[in-house]
């Protein structure tokens, strides 16, 4: 399964252009999209959902082209978790998912064995028999999920999958999307850079509509490496002066004082700055501040 987006344009009717001109290719497995809210990353997976209709340019599912005459083809291939979702509120959790299966067309028996397997690795099995509108919002999201997996698309969109999920439930949904992308396309979308260092060795970065970066996770952290450094000081106004100064990824106050990572083109004159190992945070508020 790969997905090619040629020249994709869209442009709202207030004048606001969304996704600009963008050009990009998901491969099999796990793609990471990365970008602050704004970005321009949810127009796009409108896009490639068939919601959204764009302005300009094309999109390609394995060479069937993105249009009305084909969306029913491809709608039927493709799994999504979109950022906000209310399932069936007077639904308990399975009745809503039995449901969603019907409606995809999996025979009972099947969906049953579906169903089962995804509450267990999403440990929602305890709750199956509550109602939909009793459930936290990381419940709903985990849900959310399922329902998106239930089909076992050949391509899967996922916007903020970990939102709402605490750090134990991240780490069963992160490796329950890297064994479903072992066999299709996943296409993973959020602002925390610590889900894709744990789950995809390719992504873009996404910035106002446009793609900053493509590529592979190593080459992006080469892109910053020789210009992250660590700098530790015990004076209020020393640090508060290298934020002015610098882009800062991580600030700690320590038992050695205010420890800061500075991103620079540059080495800072400051003194007791040191050059430190690139981390993907590092890398990402480097291409984004350029």
């Amino acid at each position: 399964m790969s997905i090619r987006i040629d020249d994709l344009t869209v442009t709202f009717k207030n004048g606001v252009t969304a996704v600009d001109h963008v050009d990009l290719e998901i491969p099999h497995g796990i793609f990471g999209l990365l970008g602050e809210n704004g970005a321009g990353k949810t127009t796009l997976m409108r896009v490639l959902t068939t919601v959204l209709a764009p302005t300009s340019g094309k999109v390609l599912l394995d060479g069937t082209l993105y249009c009305e005459a084909n969306y029913e083809k491809i709608q039927k291939k493709i799994g999504y978790l979109p950022q906000e979702i209310d399932l069936y509120p007077s639904l308990t959790v399975r009745e809503c998912l039995e449901y969603m299966g019907d409606l995809a067309g999996i025979e009972k028996r099947e969906s049953k064995k579906r169903i089962d397997y995804y509450l267990e690795k999403t440990s929602l099995a305890d709750h199956q028999k509550k109602k939909m509108r009793q459930l936290s919002g990381g419940m709903k999201r985990r849900v959310g999920l399922v329902q998106a997996l239930l089909h076992e698309p050949d391509f899967l969109i996922v916007d903020e999958p970990t939102t709402g999920l605490d750090p134990e439930e991240r780490i069963r949904i992160r490796n329950l999307l890297v064994d479903f992308a072992e066999e299709r396309t996943v296409l993973f979308s959020t602002h925390v850079v610590e889900d894709l260092m744990a789950t995809c060795n390719q992504l873009a970065v996404m910035k106002k509509g446009r793609f900053l970066y493509t590529g592979t996770m190593r080459e992006l952290l080469n892109k910053a490496r020789g210009h992250v450094w660590e700098c530790c000081t015990e004076d209020e106004s020393l640090a508060r002066e290298l934020e002015r100064k610098y882009h800062i990824s991580s600030k700690q106050y320590t038992e050695e004082g205010i420890r800061l990572r500075l991103l620079g083109e540059n080495m800072p004159s400051e003194s007791g700055c040191i050059a430190c190992d690139v981390t993907l945070e590092d890398a990402y508020i480097y291409v984004t501040n350029r």
